[in-house]
Parts: structure tokens; C-alpha cells; sequence
């Protein structure tokens, strides 16, 4: 990528992560294209729909939700280490607005720009939940999509309660208790 290109990607990259932490991820792409400087054609011509500049935006997240995991697969706790990863996914969900609706739909379109994030992480989940469910912690019925799906629903939740912030860990809570054996 030429260097002034690069400088557009990047401009757009943090307009789009101001403008979804401020309006949501419905925010305007013309607002944000015209907020990086650029035209909205630059904004298409690096990012072909919404859903593309959301899984660019996300990426950073998904990368340090990944590396969470990988450290979690050492902890002395099987099951403790799954609810502290997922508990991590619901607050990253619930830092932008419409994020964890995006999320639960791209669960079902595996050729969807967000399903680049939800592959690893359905990878990364299965990991930790595999080795949950082999301390005989987990349900052995249980699987990652499902889990993956319910901290989505959890965050969307949350996200339409604002004046209840204790309401995503109530339901995690009460959620978990369905997984034990």
C-alpha cells in the first residue's frame, strides 16, 4: 500500500473507532470518511461494506482477546479460566453499540468480513471449553457457538439496559449455572 493510501486506512481505522464508540456501529460511514478527510469512495474502495470496516476496527480487540486465551489455557482452573474469557467478550461487546447484534449475525455467515474475527475466536473458545469440559467442570453437550451466541445475547442485553450495569454479569451467572454437569 502506497504510503499516502496507508495514511487514509489508518485516518479511516480511527474515525470508524471513534464514531461506533460514540453513535454505535450504525454510525455514518459518510460522517466518518468526511471525519478521516477522505471521500467516501476512499473509505469503499478500502473497505467494500460496513461489516468490513467493523471487522478491521474489532481486529485489535479480537487480537488481544486471542492472546487472553492463549494465557488462559494455563491457568489452574479449567472452568474459572472460561468465565474470565468470556466475561472479557461481553465487555469488549458492549464497548460499542450494535456490536454484539453484528456479532450473533455473523455467527451464520461464514463469508461475512466479521466471520475473519468469529473463526479464531470460535477456535480460541473451543480450547478453553474443551479443557473445562475434560475437569468435568462443563457439560459435555455444551459447545462453543452456543456459548459464543449467549455471551452475544448477554452484551446486546446489557446494551439496551444501560441503567443496570450489574445486568451482564447477573446473566453470565445464571448462565453458567446451566453449563455445570
Amino acid at each position: 500500500m502506497r504510503a499516502d493510501a496507508r495514511r487514509n486506512y489508518e485516518r479511516l481505522l480511527a474515525e470508524a473507532r471513534s464514531a461506533f464508540a460514540e453513535h454505535g456501529t450504525d454510525a455514518s460511514l459518510e460522517d466518518v470518511a468526511r471525519r478521516a478527510g477522505v471521500g467516501i469512495g476512499t473509505l469503499y474502495r478500502h473497505f467494500p461494506n460496513r461489516r468490513a470496516l467493523m471487522s478491521a476496527v474489532f481486529e485489535e480487540a479480537v487480537s488481544d482477546l486471542l492472546a487472553r486465551s492463549r494465557e488462559l489455557l494455563e491457568a489452574p482452573q479449567p472452568c474459572t479460566a472460561l468465565v474470565d474469557w468470556l466475561r472479557e467478550i461481553i465487555t469488549h461487546a458492549s464497548e460499542y453499540r450494535g456490536l454484539a447484534r453484528a456479532l450473533m449475525s455473523a455467527s451464520r455467515d461464514d463469508g461475512s468480513h466479521l466471520a475473519r474475527c468469529s473463526g479464531p475466536m470460535r477456535e480460541a473458545g473451543s480450547a478453553l471449553l474443551l479443557r473445562a469440559q475434560e475437569a468435568g467442570a462443563v457439560r459435555p453437550d455444551v459447545s462453543i457457538g452456543d456459548l459464543l451466541q449467549l455471551t452475544n445475547a448477554i452484551a446486546l442485553a446489557a446494551e439496551e439496559t444501560p441503567d443496570d450495569p450489574a445486568l451482564a454479569d447477573r446473566l453470565l451467572s445464571l448462565t453458567l449455572r446451566g453449563l455445570k454437569p
